[in-house]
C-alpha cells in the first residue's frame, strides 16, 4: 500500500508539472497562437457566415479627414497620391498620349514594381519573361513592358540612383516614375500609379496585369490563358486569399492597428505578386481609387477594398503563385503561369520552362499519369502552401 501511495503521488507531481509546463509554454506563444488561431477562427467566421463588407463604402469614401501615411501626402481633394512624373512614356501604347491617334492593339499591359536600386532585376526581366519582341515574334501577342518606381528612400543614394535610372531609361525606355518614396507603405501609392497610367495612356489594353520584380512569369502559358479569355469581362485572375485576418503583431512588416482597419477580416483579394484584371475591371479600380481613400498601405489589401466597392470579386487560378516559389519540374512549367521569389535564377528558369521538350513529352495516359504522380509528391506538401495548391496536381 505505502509504495502504491508513493507511486500515485509521483503520478500526480508528473502531471501538475507537465501541466505547468503546457501552461508555460502557452503563455509565452500566446501572441503567436492568437494570430495563427484566434484571429483566423475570427476571419473565417466573419467572411463565411457575416459575409457583408458594406462598411467599406462608407467608411472608405473620401472625407476632410484621414489617417497620417508615410513618406506621402493627400492632395486637396483628399486622394494619396497624384504625384508628378519624373520619368513618363506617355506614347507607350501608341498614340503619344494625345487625342484622334492611332493606339495600338495591346493584349497585356505588364506592370512591374520596383525598387530604384534593382538594376539587375530589371535586365533580367527584360531579356526573358518581359521581352515585347519575343513576345511578338514568337507568340503573336502584343504587350507592354512598364516598370514603376518612386525615388530612393535614402537621401544620401538619391541622386546617383536617379542618375542611373536616367540613363537606364534612355537605353530601355520602360521606366514610369513618381515623386514619392519607394518604400513598403507607399506600395498602395504604386498601385494607384498603375491604373492612373493604364487610363490615362494605354487604355485600350485588354488586360492589365502587376507584378513584383521578383517574379517569373511563363508569358506563352500567359498569353494562351489571355487569348482564351477574350472578350472577357469582370476577370480579376490570381493567388485568392479569402477571409483573410489583418495582422495585429506590432512586430510584423504587415502590421495594421485598429484604427486603420478595425474588422476581422479583409475582404477577398489576390497575391500582390502577380494578378491579372480585364480592362473593364481596370477601368472600375480607376474609379474606385477616386472614391476611396489610400489609408490602407498593404497594396493588394487596397485592392480588394477598391474591388468589394465596385462588385468584382476575383477568381482563382491553381497556376498563380502565391508568397513562394514553386518547385522546378518540366510537370510544373506545362501550366505554370507566376512564381514568386526569383532574383537570381531568372534566366536559367526561363531556359527550362520554355524548352521545347517541355511540351513534347507531355500529352498521352501514361505521361499523364507520371505528371500527376510528380505533381502531387511536388505540391500536395504543407511547405509548398504558399504556391500552387493541391489540386493543381490533378488538372
Amino acid at each position: 500500500m505505502f509504495m502504491n501511495f508513493r507511486r500515485i503521488r509521483k503520478c500526480q507531481c508528473m502531471q501538475l508539472l507537465t501541466t505547468g509546463l503546457l501552461l508555460c509554454v502557452v503563455m509565452v506563444c500566446w501572441d503567436e497562437l492568437d494570430h495563427h488561431m484566434v484571429s483566423h477562427m475570427r476571419s473565417y467566421t466573419y467572411r463565411y457566415l457575416v459575409n457583408s463588407y458594406d462598411f467599406l463604402n462608407s467608411s472608405y469614401a473620401l472625407s476632410s479627414s484621414h489617417h497620417n501615411r508615410k513618406d506621402g501626402h493627400y492632395d486637396a481633394d483628399g486622394r494619396f497620391g497624384n504625384y508628378p512624373y519624373l520619368i513618363n512614356h506617355p506614347g507607350k501604347c501608341g498614340g503619344g498620349g494625345g487625342h484622334g491617334k492611332s493606339l495600338d492593339d495591346v493584349l497585356l499591359l505588364l506592370f512591374v514594381k520596383s525598387s530604384p536600386e534593382n538594376f539587375e532585376r530589371r535586365q533580367a526581366i527584360r531579356d526573358t519573361w518581359g521581352n515585347e519582341n519575343f513576345v511578338w515574334s514568337e507568340l503573336g501577342a502584343s504587350v507592354r513592358l512598364v516598370f514603376v518606381l518612386g525615388v530612393h528612400p535614402d537621401v544620401g543614394q538619391r541622386s546617383r540612383v536617379q542618375s542611373a535610372l536616367l540613363q537606364e531609361d534612355q537605353a530601355c525606355g520602360d521606366l514610369i516614375q513618381q515623386n514619392f518614396l519607394d518604400t513598403f507603405h507607399n506600395l498602395t501609392s504604386k498601385l494607384i500609379l498603375q491604373f492612373h497610367w493604364g487610363h490615362e495612356y494605354c487604355r485600350q489594353a485588354r488586360f492589365l496585369m502587376s507584378a513584383d520584380d521578383d517574379i517569373f512569369v511563363h508569358m506563352p502559358n500567359l498569353v494562351k490563358y489571355l487569348l482564351r479569355q477574350s472578350g472577357a469581362k469582370d476577370l480579376w485572375v490570381g493567388h485568392v486569399h479569402r477571409g483573410a485576418p489583418p495582422v495585429r503583431r506590432k512586430d510584423s512588416k504587415y502590421h495594421v492597428p485598429h484604427d486603420l482597419y478595425p474588422w476581422p477580416s479583409y475582404p477577398d483579394y489576390t497575391a500582390g505578386a502577380g494578378y491579372v484584371v480585364s480592362g473593364d475591371v481596370a477601368a472600375k479600380i480607376y474609379h474606385a481609387t477616386l472614391l476611396l481613400n489610400s489609408s490602407m498601405y498593404i497594396d493588394d489589401v487596397f485592392m480588394g477594398i477598391c474591388a468589394k466597392a465596385m462588385g468584382v470579386s476575383p477568381q482563382e487560378h491553381m497556376y498563380f503563385s502565391g508568397e513562394g516559389k514553386t518547385p522546378y519540374h518540366p510537370c510544373i512549367y506545362y501550366h505554370m503561369i507566376t512564381s514568386h521569389g526569383h532574383t537570381t535564377d531568372v534566366h536559367s528558369l526561363w531556359q527550362a520552362a520554355t524548352d521545347p521538350t517541355v511540351y513534347t513529352n507531355s500529352g498521352g495516359f501514361f505521361s499523364n499519369l507520371y505528371c500527376t504522380t510528380v505533381k502531387v509528391a511536388l505540391l500536395c506538401l504543407p511547405y509548398y502552401q504558399n504556391t500552387y495548391s493541391c489540386m493543381a496536381a490533378f488538372t
